[in-house]
């Protein structure tokens, strides 16, 4: 048995942790948000109100973003070094760091900024397409968690 199948195990739990979130975030939060009208008759929020509620969530869950950017970073870097070289681990984790540092510290800003503009920023094509950027981002990182969870579990399983 591997000495460091603690920090293997904690690793591939971070990285199922933030895929379980990426899908309740985009699958379950976002759509009973935005769509209040379905569930409560008495509470309807408007689109700005929703989506000024969904961008509180999303900047905090940036600071796990960070966090799991940094991990992913730091893990593979060691792994690396120890010869433990893998082409798709590889492809994935820095799909994975870029795509989480993207969605943090450029995509979550920009929208906060247009926000604070008003409303009528928000109906902006430029606001569209940066929230189209930003879910096409959030795509892109589940995909790469999926792929290095299950390529990083396979792995261990040789070892």
């Amino acid at each position: 048995m591997r000495n460091n199948i603690y920090i293997d195990f904690g690793y591939l739990i971070l990285i199922a942790a933030t895929f379980g979130a990426v899908v309740v975030l985009g699958a379950f939060v976002a759509p009973v948000i935005f769509y209040t009208h379905n569930l409560m008759f008495e509470v309807e929020l408007s689109s700005y109100d929703a989506g000024v509620i969904m961008t509180e969530i999303f900047r905090r869950f940036n600071y796990w973003l960070y966090l799991i950017g940094f991990s992913v970073l730091f893990y593979e870097v060691i792994m690396y070094k120890k010869g433990q070289r893998d082409a798709l681990v590889y492809g994935s984790a820095i799909t994975v760091v870029f795509s989480a540092f993207m969605y943090s510290a450029i995509y979550s800003p920009k929208i906060i900024a247009m926000q604070m503009l008003g409303e009528e920023a928000t109906k902006s094509d430029t606001f569209r397409n940066i929230h189209f950027a930003s879910e096409l981002d959030f795509k892109i990182l589940a995909i790469a968690l999926v792929i290095l969870f299950i390529r990083r579990l396979s792995l261990l399983r040789v070892v």
